[in-house]
C-alpha cells in the first residue's frame, strides 16, 4: 500500500503583529529587516506550539510540518519517515512560495521508554535524515533543530566529570533515544563538511516545561535525588522558542551545539549544595550563584546571544502570593 500523500492546507501561519523578522544573505549570514519563510517540523507538540507562536508573533511566515495537530491554514500533514512526502512538501512549497529560507526540525518521539527502543531509531533516526537531506535538495542553507541534553550522561548515574556540564563534555548516551541525538549530530557534522555554505545548529534542550509544569516543582526538595538525572535543569517552552530565534539569527555556515537550559535550577535548595551532597567527587569549576543551572549554558550566551527570560520561582510565586480584596 502506497503512503498516503502530504495534505496541505494553503498559506501560511501569519500574524498582522509587527516584530522583528529575519532574512539570510547570500553568505548565510542572517539579518533583521525582513519576513523569513520557515517550516516546522512537530510543530503541534509541546515546545513546537512556543516556536511557531514566537516566530508568527516576531512577523514570519510559518509552515507546521506535523503528523497530528489542529489542521488550519499553514499546516501539513506529513510523515517524516517517508522522504518523498518530505521532499514533495519542501520542493512543492518552493514552487508555490519561493521557496523556505530555513527549517526548524522539531518532530520525534521525545524522550525514552515512549516506545520500544527500535522504533525510538527507526522514527527518530530516519526523520531526521529525511528532513536534513530534503533541505539539502532544496537548497536550503540554515536548519536548526532539537538535539537533547541526554548526549551529556543522564540519567547521570555515572558522575559527570565535573560540573557545570558544558559542549566540551564529551558525549555520554546512555539510552537509545540519546544514542540517535548523538548520531544526528555525528550526521550534521558530516553534512555540513560536505556542503560548506550549509548551516545546521543543535540545540541540547533540557526538560522542557509549560507555567503549568511548575506546580510540582516545590516537591522536588524533600529529595535531592529525584531530579538529580539531568543535574536539576529544565527550559520553558517560551525560551526554547526564544533560543530557535536565536539560532536562527546566528550567522555562519558549519556545524554548532548549544545547551539551552534556563539559568537556574528547579530545586528551591541552593545549587552549591546539590552538587556537594549528591555529587561529592565531581569537581565544580566555578562558585555556583544561589540556583545557578548546572548546565551551562555560557557557550548560548557568548555566541547566541541567549537570555532566558522565565523562571518558574516567579511563575510560582504568581500563583501563591495572596490578591488583595
Amino acid at each position: 500500500m502506497l503512503p498516503r500523500a502530504p495534505t496541505l492546507e494553503p498559506g501560511w501561519i501569519e500574524t498582522s503583529h509587527e516584530g522583528t523578522s529575519m532574512t539570510t544573505s547570500d553568505n548565510n549570514e542572517t539579518t533583521k529587516d525582513q519576513t523569513m519563510r520557515i517550516a516546522v517540523t512537530g510543530g503541534s507538540g509541546k515546545l513546537g506550539r512556543s516556536v511557531v507562536r514566537r516566530l508568527t508573533q516576531d512577523g514570519h511566515q510559518v509552515l507546521n510540518m506535523d503528523r497530528a495537530g489542529t489542521r488550519g491554514r499553514g499546516y501539513v500533514t506529513v510523515d517524516l519517515r517517508n522522504y518523498g512526502q518530505v521532499l514533495d512538501v519542501i520542493l512543492g512549497l518552493d514552487d508555490q512560495h519561493d521557496g523556505l529560507d530555513a527549517i526548524v526540525h522539531l518532530a520525534a518521539i521525545p524522550a525514552p521508554g515512549l516506545a520500544p527502543d527500535a522504533a525510538i531509531f527507526e522514527n527518530n533516526m530516519v526523520s531526521t535524515y529525511n528532513v536534513f537531506q530534503a533541505a539539502r535538495r532544496a537548497g536550503i542553507k540554515k536548519v536548526v533543530y532539537a538535539s537533547s541534553e541526554t548526549v551529556l550522561g543522564l540519567p547521570f548515574d555515572i558522575d559527570p566529570p565535573y560540573i557545570p556540564v558544558d559542549e566540551e563534555y564529551t558525549a555520554r548516551p546512555e539510552s537509545t533515544y540519546s544514542l540517535v541525538k548523538h548520531l544526528e549530530e555525528q550526521m550534521a557534522i558530516q553534512l555540513t563538511r560536505w556542503d560548506p555554505d550549509l548551516s545546521i545548529t543543535a540545540l541540547r534542550f533540557s526538560n522542557v516545561m509549560d507555567p503549568e509544569d511548575y506546580d510540582a516543582f516545590p516537591s522536588f526538595d524533600s529529595d535531592a535525588t529525584l531530579r538529580k538525572w539531568n543535574l536539576w535543569g529544565y527550559i520553558d517552552a517560551r525560551d526554547g522558542a526564544l533560543a530557535v530565534v536565536r539560532a536562527l539569527e546566528h550567522g555562519g555556515p558549519g556545524f554548532e551545539t548549544f545547551i539551552i537550559a534556563a539559568a537556574d535550577t528547579v530545586m528551591g535548595r541552593s545549587s552549591a549544595e546539590l552538587a556537594a551532597e549528591v555529587f561529592p567527587g565531581v569537581e565544580v569549576l566555578k562558585e555556583l550563584g544561589e540556583h545557578e543551572t548546572m548546565l551551562s549554558i555560557d557557550k548560548a550566551r557568548r555566541l547566541l546571544g541567549f537570555e532566558p527570560e522565565h523562571s518558574w520561582r516567579t511563575v510560582h510565586s504568581n500563583r501563591t502570593t495572596p490578591t488583595e480584596d
